[in-house]
């Protein structure tokens, strides 16, 4: 498994670079090593290596490998979408839900924590491309809710997240990633305990970092690429 450390090595290195290109601090950027679809033994061997943030997009396999590893180190972050009725197997342990995209499921989350007597960590997903094959709520719908999610007591709103248009066109993912910051920074005004802006991955990531972006979810380029 050599190569993942080789991987990794070779990515964190070009996001520094990009980061001193753009004069910002790299350790402000925090990477989500996308483990889908790949074993536990190599979240174990990145662990081991160093790192501690691990994005999965199914829940089933996130409660597995959670389990196989037993590492309460390791930072959990569900990234795929998410339905009401699998909230009860994640909310024990998962770090951060990237993809809350209605209220009912923020109120699901909410009644969840509450019998746990725990917050929860969560981003809205937002669907700024328009994309009909995405998850994640319109750009016109974000702020009602998150005004909607704040009142919500055992919940964290952290900010958004976003996947960038399924292009090569780079010029429209730029845009997108530009769309995004700007909406963030709209809701920065009110919602002064914003953290993150997830958007980037293998593929766009220096677009990303370039628009603003201080949470980046690098999969392929760390593990390989998947079947």
């Amino acid at each position: 498994m050599q190569f993942i450390k080789e991987n990794y090595d070779e990515i964190t290195t070009q996001i520094r670079n990009k980061c001193k290109d753009l004069n910002i601090n790299y350790e402000s950027i925090t990477l989500i090593a996308v483990s889908k679809t790949f074993p536990s033994t190599y979240v174990d061997f990145l662990f081991r290596n160093g790192h501690y943030n691990f994005g999965e997009n199914k829940v089933q396999e996130l409660v597995q490998k959670y389990h196989e590893l037993k590492n309460e180190k390791i930072n959990w972050h569900l990234i795929g979408h998410l339905q009401t009725n699998k909230v009860k197997y994640i909310v024990n342990f998962v770090h951060l839900i990237h993809s809350v995209d209605s209220f009912k499921l923020a109120e699901e989350i909410q009644k969840r924590t509450v019998n746990l007597n725990k917050k929860i960590n969560i981003l809205i997903q937002v669907n700024i491309s328009g994309e009909n094959s995405k998850s994640g709520i319109s750009p016109s719908e974000v702020k009602n809710l998150a005004k909607n999610i704040s009142k919500l007591e055992n919940i964290n709103l952290q900010g958004l997240m976003t996947i960038g248009s399924l292009t090569d066109d780079r010029i429209l993912i730029r845009k997108n990633f530009k769309d995004m910051k700007n909406l963030y920074d709209e809701l920065l005004i009110d919602y002064t305990d914003f953290k993150y802006l997830s958007m980037g991955m293998s593929s766009d990531f220096d677009i990303a970092l370039e628009e603003g972006a201080n949470m980046l979810r690098i999969g392929s380029s760390i593990f390989g690429k998947r079947n």
